[in-house]
């Protein structure tokens, strides 16, 4: 097929990020020449390593001649096109399956993907997150163009696919929200302009056979199943898919095993998501819990629930909030979410450890066989994994 970004000079600011390293792929695949520029360098570079990237603490003035795209992390920084344009245009190129929401974005968009993929269908793909049974977080296929769409930053509202998926509506983002409503009425104006809907929120959990569990994968199952017939996949082929789909990085991924404890990774930060994750990681033995909060104004709203949630934990360790693209509120911490606990739930073992290392320390002392115990967050709380299975040991 001809390439549609044929000819064109990409700079992108940011190409370390989950985002802008799948839009970096996919516009390599399209015909477009790609470089750029990180901080740091990330395990998404990995699958553009023959493209040339600058690694370094300031970032380097784009390349004369050449489109400058900026991540959402650096436009104090750098000067250039916002990520929100690329990824409008990408999805302007191909005929696009968007899935938004504030819950199960990540797995709903890999679900469709996975079975668009095993369908015979080559799809394209750019997914928040890492995808094991995709190979990563960005395909270039020529089929439907599935895309993990974001509110936090309203740029939600530029894309214009021929599907869009709305897995349900939450309040999430306070710095970009005064209000559940305004959630509301962003997503209500973009899918005006969009043919066909699927609202999850209007669905019946899928009730066939699943290998990733809990009750809020049934719903995402069910946007995703609801998405692939609209897409043209019939339901006996996409049911036969869903039931080989494992799961997204991050999404109650099974990390190791010592001494019989389990030790599972999840991205959860918001208090629904919480609870979720905790109901359908719920066995016979215990669940001891390391949470990294994200972002000062998250925490701020709602350390109440969010305090509430862990409380159906046997243990707690809460560590310093990850502040990501905030800057810090005087009096906000993680131990808020702390004194929650305690609130809620008087005599649970939870602890107030600022470093994650001394979160693992903490649950580590008091893990027994049968137990399981799971890093939560969405920042870099994954990083105590290996530190824990070092002390279980």
């Amino acid at each position: 097929m001809p390439s549609p970004l044929s000819g064109r000079k990409l700079w992108l600011a940011g190409i370390g990020g989950a985002g802008m390293s799948s839009y970096a792929l996919l516009a390599r695949a399209w015909g477009a020449e790609v470089r750029g520029w990180d901080r740091v360098s990330t395990p998404y570079l990995e699958q553009l390593s023959d493209v040339e990237v600058e690694i370094s603490d300031e970032p380097p003035a784009p390349p004369t001649g050449w489109e400058a795209y900026v991540s959402s992390a650096f436009t104090d920084r750098v000067s250039g096109k916002s990520r929100a344009e690329l990824l409008a245009e990408l999805v302007s190129l191909r005929a696009a399956i968007v899935v938004a929401g504030a819950h199960g974005k990540t797995t709903t968009a890999a679900m469709i993907a996975f079975c668009l993929l095993r369908a015979g269908r080559d799809p394209a793909w750019l997914i928040g997150g890492d995808v094991p049974q995709l190979g990563g977080n960005a395909g270039t296929g020529s089929g439907w163009l599935v895309v993990e769409g974001d509110e936090s930053d309203r740029t939600i509202a530029a894309l214009r696919p021929k599907i869009a998926v709305l897995t349900n509506v939450d309040l999430d983002h306070h710095s970009t929200f005064a209000s559940r409503n305004e959630v509301e009425r962003l997503f209500s104006d973009w899918l005006e302009h969009v043919p066909t809907v699927v609202r999850g929120e209007e669905l019946e959990p899928y009730a066939g056979p699943l290998t990733v569990a809990g009750e809020h994968n049934r719903r995402n199952a069910a946007s995703a199943f609801a998405a692939l017939d609209a897409a043209g996949v019939s339901p006996a082929d996409a049911a036969s898919v869903l039931a080989e789909f494992a799961g997204a990085g991050r999404r109650l991924e099974r990390r190791g095993e010592v001494r019989g404890i389990e030790v599972v990774d999840d991205y959860a930060h918001h208090p629904a998501e919480i609870a979720a994750t905790l109901e359908a990681a719920r066995g016979d033995g215990r669940l001891l819990v390391l949470f990294q909060p994200h972002l000062y104004s998250r925490t701020r709203h709602l350390a109440a629930e969010l305090g509430n949630a862990l409380t159906a934990a046997d243990a707690v360790a809460v560590t310093e909030i990850y502040p990501a693209r905030e800057q810090p509120i005087a009096g906000v911490s993680g131990k808020l979410i702390v004194d929650a606990v305690a609130d809620r739930r008087p005599g649970m073992s939870v602890a107030w450890t600022p470093s994650w290392e001394d979160g693992a320390r903490f649950l580590a002392a008091r893990a027994r066989t049968g137990d399981r115990v799971l890093t939560i967050g969405a920042g870099d709380v994954n990083d105590a994994v290996p530190l824990l299975l070092e002390l279980l040991a």
